[in-house]
């Protein structure tokens, strides 16, 4: 609830700070008091538009700071601050304050931490519920009805934002998986030619390394083979070393007994012969070795230039050709697959929607029930507030598919009708300014038990009435304070007399200087506020007497 409020330099506030507890707190004052500066002075702090002109006339800059307490803070509360990264230890009290400057512009904080002022009217629906003349949002916006009626018929909508998430997500599983089927058949024709290209080849894992190994053998050997061919014919030939030197050891061996020098002659020339007959043998050996077939150098050199062809157009490795094989079967096989899943995928999906309409169903006959419940709630509460000829409707309709979600298919809205005969139209759209205040206390009245913003304040709900109207109005105000804070700014000495604390709100002027100030009452500034709402300029002892019986009345 609100529990402090200070207030520098707006408008006609030079300096204010002001206390509240809980229960029904009402604010009085002579019209063009101020009141609506108060009003407007805490709608900064819930994020309403600042301008300029609010800072008071020779002064540069204002301010509004509001602390709010809570027994336990609501659980959306305390995730928006979470998720602003503002961070509250248990008992401590929320300040938002916000500042204004005379040439323009303001800042906004949350425990001292700058907040945007987004965030302002994001914690101003759990902070401060303001009815007033202009009120567009709280119970006049459609937007929070659905979920207003839910409360009031204690509703299991857990279970249908359940099935929806679960309906949601099967769906989109298959909508990817639709997705991905669609491309895949689209890709079908070139995976098959990419995959007849690969399975003709059959590339083998380490094979490129074997081909350019043997390229560069039989390439070397195509060398060689020319060189060697030319030595043969010199070493084969009649007149060939190898000839010429058995010539002369067979001749030296006729002569070699005549002298011991021959002899050892003889023997060095036989080892000649030999190490000629084995280069002779080595030289036919790799002749034998080297030579080579020119078609399997041609076969080798073109599958090795269609491998690296491939492998480049498919940006990869040769040795990862083998995996594209894979890659591509498996996509074409997956396509086959996916129509199966596709099928299993389509009947989960008609199964989670099935459960959802179920649950949905179910939750709109739970709302119908309570429509009509909430509906005879507030029509009782209509005649003492002098609108016996108005009519109230929760009026719930069938949303198109598009528009269905967690909360279920149906919209929402309060309807009225204030005069007999006439269609009923939306809350905030038919009813006159005092009207729409105690529509929407009849409203909340029937709401009581269903919590809502820690603080509300309802701007002169009590316009144009007096009393037995004035004094239901004040009945019903002390009964929604019960179990809460509810601050009223009223005209009504009857709505007044049931006030737990009262502050009189006074406009005074020193020169050219003019100031706006509040009080808080005691029990002998209470009587004699009470009197002059009740007489008007001059309190008369009458007035007084009547301010006493209105006060012990209550």
């Amino acid at each position: 609830m609100l529990t402090h409020l200070a207030i520098r330099n707006i408008v006609l506030i030079e300096a204010l700070d002001l206390t509240f507890g809980r229960g029904l707190g009402v604010l009085t004052g002579e019209t063009g008091a101020g009141k609506s500066i108060l009003l407007d002075a805490l709608g900064l702090v819930l994020g309403n538009r600042a301008d300029s002109g609010q800072v008071r006339a020779g002064a540069d800059k204002a301010s509004v700071a509001a602390s709010f307490e809570f027994s336990a803070m609501p659980a959306p509360l305390a995730a928006l601050l979470d998720d602003a990264g503002i961070e509250i230890e248990p008992g401590e009290p929320l300040i938002v304050r916000r500042q204004l400057k005379a040439d323009g512009g303001s800042k906004a904080f949350v425990n001292d931490q700058p907040a945007g002022v987004a965030l302002l009217r994001e914690l101003a629906a759990w902070l401060v519920e303001l009815h007033g003349q202009h009120d567009d949002r709280g119970l006049v916006n459609p937007r929070g009805h659905r979920t207003l009626l839910d409360r009031f018929a204690g509703s299991d909508t857990a279970r249908v934002a359940k099935t929806w998430d679960a309906w949601r997500a099967v769906e989109g599983r298959l909508a990817a998986a639709r997705d991905a089927l669609d491309q895949a058949k689209l890709d079908q024709d070139l995976l098959l030619a990419h995959l007849a290209e690969l399975t003709a080849l059959e590339p083998q894992a380490g094979e490129e390394a074997r081909l350019a190994e043997a390229r560069s053998s039989m390439q070397k050997g195509e060398r060689l083979s020319g060189d060697l061919e030319e030595l043969r014919h010199l070493w084969e030939g009649s007149d060939s070393p190898l000839a010429s030197l058995r010539v002369a050891a067979r001749r030296l061996d006729r002569i070699a007994p005549e002298h011991p020098m021959l002899t050892e002659a003889l023997a060095a020339l036989d080892r000649a012969v030999i190490e000629a007959g084995e280069a002779e043998d080595r030289l036919r050996a790799a002749a034998e070795a080297l030579v080579h077939d020119p078609q399997a150098l041609d076969s080798a050199e073109t599958r090795l230039f269609e491998l690296r062809a491939l492998a480049r157009k498919h940006r990869c490795e040769v040795d990862e050709l083998p995996d594209k094989m894979r890659d591509f079967r498996m996509e074409l096989d997956s396509i086959e697959g996916g129509e199966a899943e596709l099928d299993a995928l389509e009947a989960a999906a008609k199964d989670a929607g099935e459960r959802y309409r179920a649950a949905a169903e179910a939750l709109h006959a739970g709302r119908v029930t309570a429509a009509q419940k909430l509906d005879e709630a507030v029509a009782r509460e209509l005649a003492p507030l002098k609108l016996d000829t108005a009519r109230f409707r929760t009026a719930i309709t069938d949303l198109p598919e598009e528009r269905w979600g967690a909360a279920g298919m149906d919209g929402v809205e309060f309807l009225i009708s204030t005069n007999p005969g006439a269609d009923f139209a939306p809350l905030g759209k038919i009813a006159s300014g005092g009207e729409l205040s105690r529509f929407i206390l009849a409203l909340k009245v029937a709401l009581a038990e269903q919590g809502g913003a820690a603080t509300v304040i309802f701007d002169e709900i009590d316009r144009g009435v007096g009393g037995a109207v004035a004094s239901a109005i004040g009945d019903r105000l002390a009964r929604l304070a019960d179990a809460g804070q509810l601050l009223a700014v009223t005209h009504s000495p009857q709505v007044a007399a049931r006030g737990g604390t009262h502050y009189m709100i006074a406009k005074s002027s020193e020169g050219t200087v003019t100031k706006t100030s509040v009080a808080l009452l005691d029990d002998a500034g209470r009587q004699e506020e009470i009197a002059r709402m009740l007489s008007g300029a001059e309190v008369t002892p009458e007035a007084r007497a009547q301010a006493d019986r209105l006060l012990e009345g209550v």
